[in-house]
């Protein structure tokens, strides 16, 4: 297959590229890595008149500290840069750990981190760990600029809060507490493959060793990532130990998802996951936690 016939524009300026998209609006789409729309054009699952090409603006590839302790990302910085970065590692752990989950090599290569997010593919990785994080997205556009937190950024199968004529510029990163514990834990049938069932979390612990906070979300389950509210309740002033861990994911798997069958998994099997997932997930987060606390 071949994509349908568009025009093609490269901006060398972000400016240049927020005057296209407010020309050509709902008909023009943004080409970053390419890893994703290239496919889905060629299948003609998407069929743009236009396509604006993003990988001459090098304002928008960058990994800088920010003033608070995070992490700023450009929307263009390559995946791979992200994985090999020691800001991201030392700032970011869990994205650090995220990345090599990524698709392959040769993919990393060429995809963005920008790109993934604002494809918002139910089944990608740093759209749940963005969420997880508690990230903000910059948007701009020729009329102005917004920041927007990843909780509320998401809000369909591959659909997002962006307008057509916005462009997705950097993503902020807040730093996380000194007590806190990570982690990421997915399914898949091959290596590299979309997960069929996924789980990132982050929970810290107060002085105590109670968990004071938690953040699980859940991906590949739903038409977006999703946010196991009842699991962390249960969690949340509670002594992590093994039988409260246990309890919290089959909360999870059981209360906090809906999820469907499909040709890759069934329902039952994708709740399966979930709580095997969230127990592993958790175990290794407050580990994790425990040893920063010392």
């Amino acid at each position: 297959m071949k994509p349908a016939p568009f025009d093609y524009f490269a901006p060398t300026t972000v400016d240049e590229a927020l005057s296209l998209m407010d020309k050509y609006g709902y008909d023009a789409k943004l080409l970053a890595g390419g890893q994703s729309l290239i496919p889905m054009m060629n299948f003609r699952l998407a069929q743009p008149s236009v396509l604006v090409d993003l990988n001459n603006i090098s304002d928008l590839a960058f990994i800088r500290p920010d003033e608070n302790g995070g992490l700023l990302i450009g929307a263009m910085t390559r995946h791979v840069q992200v994985e090999r970065d020691w800001l991201v590692a030392e700032r970011a752990p869990l994205i650090h750990e995220t990345m090599p989950n990524i698709a392959t090599p040769q993919i990393r290569s060429r995809g963005t981190f920008g790109g993934s997010i604002s494809h918002a593919d139910p089944s990608a990785e740093l759209v749940a760990v963005s969420v997880v994080l508690d990230g903000r997205f910059h948007l701009r556009s020729q009329s102005g600029e917004r920041w927007v937190p990843a909780k509320n950024f998401f809000i369909g199968i591959c659909t997002t809060q962006a307008e057509p004529e916005e462009l997705l510029t950097e993503i902020a990163i807040p730093p996380i507490p000194s007590s806190s514990g990570w982690a990421l834990k997915e399914v898949s049938r091959r290596p590299h493959d979309f997960a069929l069932v996924g789980v990132a979390t982050l929970v810290s612990l107060d002085k105590g060793q109670r968990c004071q906070s938690a953040r699980i979300e859940l991906f590949s389950v739903g038409d977006g990532p999703m946010d196991a509210r009842r699991a962390v309740g249960a969690l949340i002033g509670q002594v992590p130990s093994p039988e409260a861990i246990r309890a919290a994911a089959e909360i999870a798997a059981t209360e906090d998802i809906d999820p469907s069958s499909d040709i890759h998994a069934t329902a039952g099997y994708r709740r399966h996951l979930v709580k095997t997932l969230t127990l592993r997930a958790l175990e290794t987060a407050f580990e994790r936690a425990r040893r920063n606390m010392l």
